[in-house]
């Protein structure tokens, strides 16, 4: 084990298409790692594969316990409640992370039970519209940005208060985690997360199921004649509603913001189609320059294989607990820069 990887074993709670994806890369990586999936049938499906999986929670949390594991929750957000419960329970001790694609209503969670000095939120941004064991594979967060909050640590210090040395060493392993998945750590505050994620995972969401609908009210030859920028447009409306549902509803204050500033583009684009000579020339305009900033960005995070400052996305090495370090969070999250730990 090299200093660059996780310290401890990491064990997995739901094995779906995050959870399981996870699972393979540690694996892969020969990391040790196990876990637990809630569908007998996902855990047989994994045992018959080779990998170290049980449908027994309790049985998996009191074995993560006796490793000082790394417990990372990647069940859908309406389960996370019961599984604190049983690791309340099972794993007294073990440090914590998620992958939930909200972080505030997961983090209160956490505060209501006392268990915020356990817990580093996680989030990474990668994914399809499929969804459990079988549509996991290997490789799926390569050069993903991975959310990962620092709450806990900033407001400690805000409070004057040291950071406990346990929760430092789960913030420096859920890093080095993502860096063993090829994936690239972003430092964000819970907040601010939910808010940017209502804008670029969870509205178009919204938008998707929109168009799927209005296409669909096309009839017959309207869904004949759909071709790549329809089906491009409509894929997340192939994610299985429960799924849509938990994501967008458990974000709803930061998505109502963002889907009236989405409403007031349509309206003034409709207004614009609608007069006397018919424009959309302001709304194309816009969203072709938007679209290349977005662009330009995620190609310096793609092309980023050395660390040093590559276009606008720079490079953090960060020495967790050393001199300024929570500041140094603060300038990377402001920047949209990601870390590494070495």
């Amino acid at each position: 084990m090299s200093s660059q990887d996780v310290q401890r074993p990491v064990c997995i709670i739901g094995l779906g298409l995050i959870g399981g994806s996870l699972l393979r890369d540690l694996v892969a990586s020969k990391h040790a790692v196990y876990g637990y999936n809630h569908s007998t049938s996902g855990a047989r499906s994994a045992i018959k594969a080779g990998y170290d999986v049980t449908d027994d929670m309790p049985a998996i949390l009191a074995r993560a316990e006796a490793d000082d594991a790394l417990i990372v929750i990647a069940t859908p957000m309406n389960a996370v409640d019961s599984v604190l419960n049983q690791i309340e329970e099972h794993a007294p001790s073990c440090g914590i992370t998620d992958v939930v694609s909200v972080k505030t209503e997961v983090r209160e969670l956490f505060l209501k039970r006392g268990m915020e000095s356990r817990y580093v939120g996680g989030h990474p941004m990668a994914g399809t519209q499929n969804s459990g064991w079988d549509h996991s594979q290997i490789g799926l967060f390569k050069r993903s940005a991975w959310a990962i909050t620092y709450d806990y640590a900033a407001e400690c210090e805000a409070r004057g208060e040291r950071i406990p040395k346990k929760w430092i060493e789960t913030f420096s392993d859920v890093v080095r985690m993502t860096q063993m998945v090829h994936a690239e750590a972003v430092p964000v505050r819970v907040a601010n997360h939910d808010a940017a994620v209502a804008r670029i995972s969870h509205l178009p969401h919204v938008l998707a199921e929109t168009l799927a609908v209005v296409g669909d009210n096309g009839g017959i030859l309207a869904q004949s004649l759909a071709a790549g920028s329809f089906k491009d447009g409509t894929r997340v409306a192939g994610t299985t509603p429960e799924l849509v549902r938990q994501m967008c509803e458990t974000n709803a204050p930061a998505l109502v913001d963002a889907l009236d500033e989405a409403l007031q583009l349509l309206q003034a684009a409709r207004d614009s189609l609608a007069a006397e000579q018919p424009s959309i020339a302001d709304l194309a305009e816009t969203g072709f320059r938007a679209r290349t900033r977005i662009e330009a960005r995620s190609g310096a995070r793609k092309e980023s294989v050395s660390p040093v400052k590559i276009s606008s996305r720079p490079v953090l090495r960060l020495h967790p607990g050393g001199p300024n370090w929570v500041a140094q969070l603060r300038q990377s999250e402001s920047l949209g820069g990601r870390i590494e730990i070495f």
